[in-house]
């Protein structure tokens, strides 16, 4: 069930509906209910995983807090982890890592060809899996008590509209406000519908319509130019940007009329100015899960600069391996790990032009260069197709004026202005302006106006599939 679905559009406002009507003691158990009714929507095989992985933390995080000694704490948090990321080694990674081993041993001349498993990727796997281990981590450092609650944590890993692509939430945000229950406010209702009316246009009129182009360049790029090469790189900096935060913010949406509040999981990545600021901004969950349970329990920067450098490495190369069991992910996290280095190495160098307007319009245009190239990389299926998509572009190869691509202009025209729109928001936003309390400070006609203009343009221009169909959110496959 996609948010972008007709079956959402049903099945959401009914949730809402029965979940106020009911007495506070059954809305937790129904919120749970729906919460296993939304993920069995793909495979009901999937929600056994993810009740294992429910059973296996929550107990975890009750003996950890009874242990005796630190060893005990050791040994239980040991298990936990050994359990939820072997399943996660096994569906995700298993054949990647026999495929790897094939390869190893064909260079000693042992050829066995290990055979992998046709597992199906269960969906969201990699985001549950890390949002219990990180519960279970805070309660090892005593940040939390453990919960004693079972339906209070079942609902905490399993809440429906965070569930399959995040944000990862913490225990300490989120676990709270399951406590207390989300409370009805007619602000938690008009703010919740504005961001899933945002996150709609993003994903229909701008990540969907990217797609198109985007989609054609990548399975045609050995007869494309240069040109065209580019401009689908950049094209899918921006699908895969409206295409995450769309449902980051449609998952708020959701939440938030519900009466919870989930973290922000983007915050106007492409004004960065370098490769860590981007970082800040971009997955937000994700990256500081890696900060507080990877990157600082290796030393962080407290540690001499070589050791720091081989943290960040780690920390990058963690991260591209998340998002897949792919050599082209290993490569686009060691990319932005390698520039995150370089930034610190060199930045000492550009101190007396960090106020210089021409100076910080520069940092940004590379930073989302950057970007975008390692995207390359992301977006490619292997290796070998990456590195001819680049070098094409690297040396201006083919005729532009030859390219056929089947793209509109008015295509072009809606996507251009579309972009216009998420910048112009954007900049806004990074300026610490916050549009959402600003439209909800308004009369009720202009808000009324706001969610009507949402609405039309992503009716009429946005994009969908044969017989109106919806298309997947691509970090689905992660």
């Amino acid at each position: 069930m996609l948010f972008n679905s007709v079956n959402y559009l049903i099945f959401f406002p009914i949730i809402v509906i029965i979940y106020f009507s009911l007495n506070d003691k059954f809305k937790k158990i129904f919120l749970l209910g729906a919460s296993f009714f939304f993920y069995s929507s793909w495979n009901f095989k999937y929600s056994l995983l993810m009740i294992l992985s429910i059973v296996v933390t929550f107990f975890t995080g009750i003996y950890i807090e009874k242990a005796k000694s630190q060893k005990e704490k050791k040994f239980f948090i040991f298990l936990c982890f050994f359990i939820n990321l072997g399943i996660l080694f096994l569906f995700k990674y298993f054949s990647f890592s026999l495929g790897f081993l094939n390869r190893l041993l064909g260079l000693l001349n042992l050829h066995l060809n290990f055979k992998g498993l046709n597992f199906l990727l269960p969906v969201g796997i990699s985001f549950y899996t890390f949002q219990a281990l990180g519960y279970t981590i805070d309660v090892y450092r005593k940040e939390i008590g453990a919960e004693k609650n079972f339906i209070n944590y079942a609902l905490f890993v399993s809440f429906f509209p965070q569930l399959v692509a995040g944000p990862i939430e913490r225990s300490k945000n989120l676990l709270p406000q399951i406590k207390t229950l989300g409370k009805r406010k007619y602000e938690n209702l008009s703010k919740g519908f504005l961001y899933i009316l945002w996150g709609i246009f993003l994903k229909l009129v701008i990540a969907d319509r990217a797609a198109i182009f985007v989609n054609q360049v990548y399975a045609d790029y050995k007869y494309l130019s240069w040109l065209f090469l580019f401009i689908g790189a950049v094209l899918f900096s921006f699908q895969i940007y409206c295409d995450f935060y769309s449902y980051s913010i449609i998952a708020k949406g959701s939440a938030k009329i519900l009466g919870y509040d989930l973290m922000d999981n983007f915050k106007e990545p492409y004004l960065s100015k370098s490769i860590g600021e981007f970082w800040k901004r971009w997955h937000i969950s994700l990256s500081t899960w890696f900060k507080d349970y990877l990157y600082i329990p290796l030393g962080g920067n407290r540690v001499n600069k070589f050791r720091t450098y081989i943290n960040v490495l780690i920390v990058f190369l963690t991260s591209g391996l998340w998002h897949g069991a792919n050599y082209t992910f290993i490569i686009w996290g060691l990319i932005h790990g390698i520039f995150n280095i370089l930034e610190n190495i060199t930045k000492k160098y550009f101190v007396i032009f960090k106020n210089n307007l021409l100076y910080i319009s520069l940092r940004r245009m590379m930073t989302f260069l950057v970007a975008t190239f390692a995207f390359i990389f992301f977006r490619a299926n292997h290796l070998t197709m990456a590195t001819t998509y680049i070098s094409k572009i690297f040396f201006l190869e083919g005729d532009p004026l030859k390219d056929k691509i089947n793209f509109s202009l008015g295509n072009v025209y809606v996507l251009t202005f579309a972009i216009f729109v998420l910048f112009l928001v954007d900049i806004i936003k990074y300026r610490g302006i916050n549009i959402s309390e600003k439209i909800e400070s308004k009369n009720f006609l202009f808000r009324i106006v706001i969610y009507i203009l949402l609405i039309v343009f992503s009716l009429i221009f946005g994009v969908y599939g044969p017989g109106y169909s919806e298309s997947q959110f691509i970090y689905f496959q992660f």
